[in-house]
């Protein structure tokens, strides 16, 4: 590992590497890039991950520790946080790992020792901790292991009354499951500025997240100074965001911040294919000999400017190979310069040796014998929602296993916005970044899972042990929500209470706004127990899913040209005005959708009634009748408008949706979700129920 003394420092206290502002969190500003485009950043406080808010013991920790024994007590060090800022300031000042231990209090012991016998899998990022009455003990192998030790001291942090903190005892041993747990911004398709990609990287290196794969070209826009090419990010050769790239100054600044955080940063270069930039630039196409010779001086600036990057990736997905000697020379060539290199697959057909890790990105991805995976198969958030698919990536494990080994190395969780988000902000809200990535954390450290995501779908867990399990996560997730992202975009409410009966489909010959006698019934009458049904729970429910048959939702073979009702009751203690997230499309972030048409929920005449008084759709701010991924999402998703003002009476009350469905792909919507959310975000003493009777 390299700067050792910096990532020392941060591991100590790694927010005080930055001035402080006063509070735990500053407000939010939105402020504009300075840089020529009208592209807006989000700009709040660095994330503090030692100024913990009091815990309640460790069953709030994500990721949750391996072996963990609470044990009765808590160690008081007589400190306060402005005792540990100060020391924190000075450590960064500490060059190696013995002026560290030098300097450090003499309660918190750090020692590196030869082997920590508890570990199966990845012992250079394991380690043990202990808190007793005489102090703080962090063993490890490596300070990759000193590093996450000090991420989960961090997180089991309470500040007293008086100001100082303390330490409930414990015992942990705790080893990461996968190496490999990234994410990935497209940012050729879109941009976030240095300063917010430091701050992704602080945030999420405290839950243990270690890679950061960089998607830097595209055919929209070629996103990295390139010193022998300025053609290439010349304005004039990008379509999205003009002028907007990273100099090679931001990059050496970044993936220095990176590597103190432990974070390592995967730079892509895609080749052949989405390259359309490239040949924009320089007149050339990369599978020609002046292509190549333009593309092996690029990698040679790339490869001084990655130095300490063990990976670099290729690309060679979604494309026609005109040049067969192509791909075997540029991979010959990133290794001969020091990296090993990583492919898409599908992708280019590589044999055993020929590649040093795949990265699978469709069903179709599949192993090559002994060569190293990465799974980003259905992990694409771009396409999930906020409710039931972060549910089904908490319970699915990597590739059908629980834990890693030589072959399965991890997963990386992608974000790709095909279509416009012109804010940094809107890009972290719409794909409901951080509650999926602190879900993603807790998994693929942890390891475990109760199956594969296609072979799980997109259903709440049946089980009871894994029920539990879930609803375990689920408050964990909301505390920390509640304790460390109040400024951050974090689009998730609890929904495991929320539960619905679902009619059995009728056909609707194609007529959308075909009415069943059922609807009467479920509109006008209170006993609907003799209504043919089933249950479903969540604050999503998909009937199909976005990837159709490959994953399953609750209707079991679905059919075009259906209708399906879904139906539930809240108890309201009083009459009350609450707010709801209501919808039928979650609109997908890689597609050019249109919107709903004016006095619609969307292109299905999907419905909503609460106590048989229809409930209208909010005013949509786009209006364009024209496909076009330029025009970016505005109110489409529930996450990004004011929310719907529902009145509840006080007793019961029920809620009914109308669900129909025509084709699964239209001109308006490529692939049209069969799905409905509805979530209650604000509302006293709500209790939901299947019937109108409430618990005993």
């Amino acid at each position: 590992m390299h700067h050792l003394g910096i990532l020392l420092g941060f591991l100590l206290f790694n927010s005080f590497s930055q001035e402080k502002d006063s509070g735990i969190f500053e407000k939010s500003v939105l402020s504009e890039t300075p840089t020529n485009s009208s592209i807006v950043s989000i700009n709040p406080s660095p994330f503090p991950p030692n100024s913990i808010h009091c815990t309640t013991a460790t069953e709030n920790l994500i990721p949750q520790p391996q072996k963990i024994e609470l044990l009765e007590g808590e160690f008081f060090p007589a400190v306060n946080c402005d005792h540990l800022d100060l020391w924190g300031k000075s450590i960064l000042k500490k060059k190696s790992f013995r002026e560290i231990n030098e300097s450090r209090p003499s309660w918190l012991n750090l020692s590196i020792i030869p082997n920590l016998k508890f570990t199966p899998v990845n012992s250079e990022e394991a380690y043990s901790l202990e808190i007793n009455d005489s102090g703080i003990y962090i063993q490890a192998q490596s300070l990759k292991g000193i590093f996450y030790g000090w991420q989960t001291l961090k997180q089991l942090q309470k500040v007293q009354k008086d100001g100082t903190i303390s330490f409930p005892f414990v015992k942990i041993q705790d080893w990461p499951a996968f190496r490999i747990r990234g994410f990935m911004h497209d940012l050729g398709r879109s941009f976030i500025p240095i300063k917010e990609l430091k701050e992704q990287v602080q945030i999420l290196s405290a839950y243990k997240i270690n890679f950061f794969h960089w998607h830097l070209t595209e055919d929209i826009a070629w996103r990295l100074e390139i010193k022998a090419f300025p053609e290439l990010t010349h304005p004039s050769n990008m379509t999205r965001f003009p002028g907007l790239y990273y100099s090679q100054a931001e990059v050496r600044d970044f993936l220095d911040f990176a590597e103190m955080h432990g974070v390592q940063v995967i730079p892509e270069i895609d080749m052949p294919g989405h390259s359309a930039a490239f040949e924009r630039a320089l007149g050339v196409d990369m599978q020609t000999e002046e292509g190549i010779s333009a593309l092996k001086i690029i990698l040679e600036e790339v490869r001084e400017l990655f130095r300490n990057s063990d990976y670099i990736h290729l690309g060679t997905d979604e494309v026609k190979f005109t040049n067969l000697d192509f791909v075997p020379e540029m991979v010959a060539f990133a290794r001969d310069l020091g990296f090993k290199v990583i492919s898409w697959n599908p992708g280019w057909e590589y044999k055993e040796g020929e590649i040093d890790l795949l990265h699978l990105w469709s069903y179709r991805g599949k192993r090559l014998g002994t060569v190293p995976v990465v799974d980003s198969r259905f992990h694409y958030i771009n396409h999930f929602d906020p409710f039931a698919d972060l549910i089904s990536l908490f319970r699915s494990n990597v590739l059908g296993q629980n834990q890693g080994d030589s072959v399965v190395a991890g997963s990386i969780l992608a974000t790709w916005n095909d279509r416009s988000l012109p804010t940094s902000e809107s890009i972290l809200r719409e794909n409901n970044f951080y509650p999926l990535m602190l879900t993603f954390a807790e998994r693929l450290w942890k390891g475990g899972g109760y199956g594969y995501f296609n072979d799980l779908g997109v259903k709440y867990p049946q089980e009871k042990k894994e029920q539990e399990a879930w609803e375990i996560f689920e408050n964990k997730l909301l505390f920390h929500k509640t304790s460390y992202f109040s400024q951050y975009p974090f689009p998730y409410f609890k929904q495991s209470h929320q539960k619905w009966n679902i009619t059995f489909p009728f056909d609707n010959l194609g007529k959308l706004d075909s009415v069943f006698q059922i609807e009467k019934i479920l509109l006008e009458s209170d006993n609907l127990e003799t209504i043919p049904h089933f249950h479903a729970q969540g604050g999503t429910v998909y009937l199909r899913h976005v990837w159709g048959d490959l994953v399953p939702g609750y209707i079991t073979d679905p059919k075009p040209n259906s209708t399906v009702y879904a139906y539930a009751w809240i108890y309201s203690p009083i009459h009350q005005q609450v707010d709801a997230w209501i919808s039928f499309h979650d609109y997908s972030r890689s597609e050019k959708d249109l919107p709903p048409s004016k006095g619609k929920w969307d292109w299905n005449d999907s419905r909503i009634w609460v106590n048989g008084q229809e409930v209208l759709p909010p005013n949509w701010q786009n209006y364009h009748t024209i496909l076009d991924p330029e025009i970016p999402l505005t109110n489409e998703n529930f996450q990004s408008r004011n929310p719907t003002e529902i009145q509840l009476q006080e007793g019961w009350n029920k809620v009914v949706l109308k669900l129909p469905i025509g084709k699964f792909s239209t001109p308006e919507i490529r692939l049209n979700k069969w799905m409905f959310s509805f979530v209650l975000i604000h509302g006293e003493n709500l209790e939901w129920s299947l019937n109108n009777e409430r618990k005993k």
